[in-house]
């Protein structure tokens, strides 16, 4: 910024626009659209702490996304280390840390995690610290010593202790040890502050429990088959560095969050499925309190104000590293006005619903202070004019007086540069006097056609200071008593304001806390509230958890993808466990609707499975040749069957007939055979896709592939063949469909099935069927 007066053609004249300007050397901050702001965020890290010991796990570990240390306390981890592999499998780390003494059996896991190259997404860096830094009394005090924007600077020592102490399960030594060496770590590496001054700490902004007990275990091939997420390359041209988005997927269709956090925890929900019903119903209670058609117009004002709710420990973590941005002030005022907002309509809500009790309660005056002290404080419309941060009048009379002076600099400077040029040179037409932050008040005359040499500048009475762009800038006796008597106004102001900034950003600081239970209690609402629209609209009902009932029983089930996808959808019952047996055999023609009734999984759940799981199995072995496969279904069947009552609950959608024919399966309570149900209407076969007691007494493969449009001579041949397989009699060519070049033409659509890319979304398999395979086969049969 830059003020002057000046006199053209020897005429006074105001503020001038060529003027120099200088940057001032202090924290400043970026403006940018507030709402925008809240997308920039930089690719989370996650750095792991681990100890295992006496079959025990200790587990902390860093997020850089929300500047918060998560950790698990104490928890039993066999030899195996599943619950460890469980762990990484879920949050990805981008280093693993721990001790350099360890147990074999921990070195031996990192050493095949290490030597895993093709890792997805990525093989994490292994550290090892010596085993001094992960000591329980120097982990203490580190924990102890630590500077937490969260606890407010007026706790004495032993509050602070206290506080840490609620928080902080003390007890569990490895979990304590395993933070100790994880904020060594932290120092060491200086994760987040790499380009930061080094008294500068790295930035924590609270401490979160995370337990992986009371949760259902599913792998991530579980996911994908039951397309519970899928990945798609995004479309955008100017998206495809950053990678996939969400296709068709329960996942996808569930998400109408309105905030980026409540995604990212219906995300956690569904890669951490609980088992605890009390937590379950919970969640039931408020989806189903928003289903009610009075509370329609309460639940669509509250996703309104969850709009609002943005990345709180975003701005918190800049807040810390005095790196505030103008939209930062603007999205906190909203945020927590908005949170004030849900806080007065959830008061107005049964109060018997946990999660309305919670926001009331916790939802505290905290944040009418944040929000009264930022907008008292904050001028946005002077902050997004200079691209800094700025106050309103009536803060500081000492900011409001150096201001008032300024923005008179003008019309005064004008006198003054009329007052000089009385004194001045009569060949010089006009003059001017600026005002430059950093330098001070300056004389500026143009430079004239004599002045030549460095040694033509030198005026009497004036210093020569700087030629720019034509003018000559002098210090005189004049500019000098302003500098004396006016100082550098602009930085004074600039200093002032900014160590205004920074009190207010320790207000805000101290009550970080609030601000991020904010943040869950928000997100919390913002899944539930999606969760409850996408059943209003696709019709889902409550579902009931009883512990006393071992097995599940669906009325009217229906497939969430699939009931989008199809034209017409039949809806299925089904019940297992107790007299309804354990073990469900379902067979049928293909294209029946067998794999829509359920999906597969089989290697892992042959290890794992327990009487309270869930395996669903979708054509089994039909990868292999018929006996091979048929033997090993039989056997994984048999397998489980033989573990009596703690049998796991098992569905099995299969082709292979003869598992039934050949009674492969013992016979009793736990199984029980079902097929879909047909009907034969002359040569076509008619699908009722619903589910009856019964075995399939064919496959109709022919009716199938007559739908699939194949020719009938095809058909004929195929079913010839078939019979004299079933038979056990040889096959012979037909003399009477050989015909010349039969060879050339098997090999041309060999060639065409080989040269598909099966990997090109714009390919169309009926098409190339109707118009490449259906010509070509009429001349090879």
């Amino acid at each position: 910024m830059a003020f002057s007066g000046a006199t053209p053609g020897r005429t006074p004249q105001g503020l001038g626009s060529r003027a120099a300007s200088a940057s001032f050397p202090c924290p400043t901050l970026g403006l940018g659209s507030a709402e925008a702001e809240d997308d920039e965020e930089e690719p989370a890290e996650i750095h792991l702490c681990v100890l295992w010991n006496s079959g025990y796990l200790g587990i902390a570990y860093y997020d850089t996304s929300d500047s918060t240390i998560h950790f698990m306390p104490d928890a039993p981890d066999q030899e195996s280390l599943k619950l460890l592999q469980r762990v990484l499998d879920e949050i990805n780390p981008r280093s693993i840390v721990t001790s350099a003494k360890q147990d074999e059996n921990m070195t031996q896991f990192l050493g095949e995690l290490d030597s895993q190259e093709h890792r997805e997404p990525k093989r994490p860096e292994i550290v090892f610290l010596p085993s001094v830094d992960f000591g329980l009394e120097i982990s203490k005090q580190r924990l102890l010593s630590g500077n937490y924007s969260f606890i407010p600077d007026s706790m004495t020592a032993t509050e602070k202790i206290l506080f840490l102490s609620s928080i902080i399960p003390f007890d569990c030594l490895l979990t304590v040890r395993a933070l100790g060496g994880l904020l060594k770590f932290l120092g060491r590496r200086r994760i987040g502050v790499e380009l930061e001054d080094y008294n500068v700490s790295v930035p924590i902004l609270g401490f979160k429990k995370f337990v992986l007990t009371h949760l259902v275990s599913m792998d991530q091939d579980t996911y994908s088959v039951l397309q519970i997420f899928k990945s798609e390359s995004h479309p955008s041209v100017y998206k495809v560095a950053s990678g996939l988005k969400e296709g068709l997927s329960l996942f996808g269709i569930l998400n109408r969050c309105r905030s980026k956090w409540g995604e990212k925890l219906l995300r956690l929900w569904f890669t951490r499925p609980t088992q605890d019903l009390g937590e379950l119903n919970s969640r039931l209670d408020v989806i189903q309190f928003f289903l009610l058609p009075p509370n329609l117009e309460m639940a669509q004002m509250l996703h309104r104000l969850l709009g609002h709710i943005k990345n709180v420990p975003l701005i918190l973590k800049r807040m810390k590293l005095s790196h505030t941005k103008v939209s930062d002030w603007q999205v906190l005022y909203k945020t927590v006005y908005s949170a004030l907002g849900l806080r007065d309509a959830c008061r107005s809500l049964p109060q018997s619903i946990q999660l309305f009790q919670d926001i009331a309660q916790e939802f505290s005056d905290d944040l009418h202070h944040i929000a009264s002290l930022i907008g008292k404080v904050v001028d946005f419309e002077g902050s997004l004019a200079e691209n800094r941060f700025t106050v309103l009048p009536n803060i500081d009379p000492e900011i409001d007086e150096k201001k008032r002076r300024l923005m008179g600099l003008p019309s005064f400077l004008t006198e003054v540069a009329r007052k000089e040029l009385e004194t001045l040179d009569s060949r010089i037409p006009s003059c001017s006097v600026i005002y430059i932050p950093l330098i001070g008040f300056l004389l500026s005359i143009p430079r004239l056609p004599s002045m030549v040499e460095a040694s033509d500048f030198e005026i009497e009475g004036l210093d020569f200071m700087f030629l720019s762009e034509e003018k000559l800038h002098y210090r005189s006796a004049r500019t000098k008593e302003l500098d004396a008597f006016l100082g550098d106004l602009h930085c004074e102001i600039r200093d002032q304001e900014t160590l205004l900034m920074y009190q207010l950003q320790c207000q805000v600081l101290a009550r970080a806390a609030v601000l991020t239970r904010v943040l869950d209690l928000a997100s919390r609402l913002d899944v539930l509230l999606a969760l409850a629209s996408a059943a209003r609209e696709y019709g889902y009902s409550r579902p009931h958890y009883s512990p006393q009932l071992l097995g599940v029983r669906i009325q009217n089930g229906r497939h969430p993808l699939m009931e989008l996808c199809a034209r017409t959808f039949v809806p299925n019952s089904t019940e297992c466990g107790g007299d309804k047996g354990r073990v469900k055999v379902i067979t049928g023609p293909n294209s029946s609707g067998k794999s829509i009734y359920l999906k597969q999984q089989v290697a892992k759940a042959v290890n794992n499975a327990t009487e309270r799981s869930l395996v669903l199995i979708d054509e089994f072995g039909k990868g292999t040749n018929t006996v091979d496969g048929l033997a090993l279904l039989a056997a994984v069947l048999r397998h489980w069957l033989a573990l009596g009552a703690t049998c796991p609950q098992i569905f099995v959608a299969t082709n292979f007939l003869s598992l039934v024919q050949l009674q492969l399966l013992p016979q009793g309570p736990l199984v029980q055979y079902l097929t879909m149900e047909t009907c034969e209407d002359g040569n076509e076969l008619v699908f009722f896709y619903q589910v009856c007691k019964g075995v399939a007494k064919a496959s109709h493969a022919s009716h199938t592939a007559a739908q699939a449009g194949l020719p009938e001579k095809l058909i004929a041949r195929g079913k010839e063949v078939s019979d004299l397989i079933r038979s056990g009699k040889p096959i012979k060519p037909v003399k009477e469909l050989l015909k010349e070049n039969q060879m050339e033409n098997c090999q041309t659509l060999v060639n065409k099935f080989l040269k598909l890319d099966l990997e090109d979304p714009n390919l169309d398999l009926d098409i190339f069927m109707h118009q490449e395979v259906l010509p070509a086969a009429k001349s090879v049969l």
